[in-house]
């Protein structure tokens, strides 16, 4: 029996027209990079199916499926061992390849795709003529066409057929690369690895930047951010992070400006540095956590205020969203456990005791008019940081 391949079937990806030839190359660029720590695979592309197929037999395959699992752009992957397109090899391998999962199943049935139109069986005559040797070959397992404990999937393909039980979920989403690059503000909460990661499904190339206020904030702080980075690396490729010093600025704030205005100046100037650090980096729009009226920051009236200082288009993914749903999806990619230890980022520094939450924009500009803003942002930028997160 030949090695086992992994396939990898696209989503969206099909859709696309005249330049679905660019989404695919990325695609296959993003799954071969994901599966080289895995060993050496020759990655190839056919009938809307990536094929990974591993050039010895030091290839560990359970790694390069669950990284394939992680490539946006994928929406399933199998598991799958190729034979020869005839039925005697098919039976065969199926036999020999499901032997332990028919030992665990009380029933079966088999389902065909016939890609290969020049095939002289269809894919009812396939799954009949298979269903049937496999229930003789295995005579303590029935057939059960409506609700089976097993499910064979035979593929019959350009170059080969293909047998494998049930594909798992992929990503889903566009390539890495394919939607431009954009800067996330990343923070050491639930919400900004989330609303990073959703970006990045739809093709968005990252970079992060962070802001640090030692010593109100803490080494350990930082190193956390950095690990929820490097949760989504899998998911985003490398990342880098822009460190960006932020106590003088908070300390400005404090010394000079209306407490109720605390939170708001401090987030224009985060909106300011992050597009400067954009603007130098190439990513053509900014991504932050915000949900609507989540906290008083986060008000339509405080987003309006914080949106005033940038020219660049901000994506707020998680916008609609309730804790609930962010706190589930924090879970299923990861990050929760992370950014729940309690080391706490710049945001809850000098956090106002009563916040507005109404804040009128005149008022907020005439607030922080007292500052030299553009003294401060240049100060922030020339101790900057930068640190290549990678999985």
């Amino acid at each position: 029996m030949e090695r086992e391949i992994l396939l990898l079937k696209l989503g969206e990806v099909v859709l696309k027209g005249l330049n679905r030839r660019r989404f695919e190359d990325r695609l296959m660029s993003n799954a071969a990079r994901r599966l080289r720590k895995c060993g050496r695979f020759q990655i190839s592309i056919r009938q809307s199916t990536i094929y990974a197929e591993p050039l010895d037999d030091s290839c560990d395959m359970d790694a390069a499926y669950q990284a394939a699992r992680q490539v946006f752009g994928v929406v399933r992957v199998a598991r799958a061992c190729p034979c020869e397109k005839n039925m005697d090899s098919i039976f065969i391998t199926a036999k020999t390849a499901l032997e332990k999962e028919f030992q665990n199943a009380r029933s079966f049935k088999v389902e065909s795709k016939r890609a290969d139109k020049n095939f002289p069986m269809n894919s009812i005559e396939i799954s009949r003529e298979i269903g049937g040797r496999l229930a003789e070959a295995f005579p303590a397992v029935r057939v059960d066409v409506r609700n089976p404990d097993l499910i064979v999937y035979i593929e019959i393909r350009e170059r080969a057929a293909y047998v494998h039980t049930p594909s798992a979920k992929g990503a889903g989403g566009l390539p890495v690369g394919t939607g431009g690059r954009a800067m996330s503000l990343l923070s050491g909460g639930l919400d900004s690895p989330v609303a990073s990661y959703m970006l990045a499904r739809r093709g968005v190339e990252l970079d992060m930047i962070h802001f640090v206020s030692p010593p109100y904030t803490s080494r350990q702080a930082l190193d956390k951010v950095l690990e929820l980075a490097k949760v989504l690396t899998p998911y985003c490729g490398r990342l880098p992070v822009h460190i960006m010093p932020f106590t003088r600025i908070q300390e400005e704030i404090r010394k000079n400006c209306p407490e109720e205005y605390f939170t708001l100046i401090m987030r224009r100037f985060m909106m300011r540095l992050a597009e400067k650090m954009a603007l130098k980096t190439g990513a053509k729009a900014l991504i932050t956590g915000e949900s609507l009226g989540q906290v008083a920051s986060q008000t339509m009236d405080a987003l309006r205020v914080t949106r005033d200082v940038v020219a660049m288009p901000i994506f707020r993914p998680l916008i609609g969203m309730d804790k609930v749903e962010i706190i589930q999806m924090a879970h299923e990619i990861g990050t929760y456990d992370i950014s729940i230890l309690p080391y706490e980022d710049c945001c809850t520094v000098f956090t106002p005791r009563r916040p507005a939450t109404r804040p009128d924009l005149k008022s907020v500009r005439d607030a922080e008019a007292v500052l030299n803003i553009d003294a401060l942002c240049g100060e922030s930028l020339s101790g900057a940081e930068r640190v290549i997160v990678k999985a």
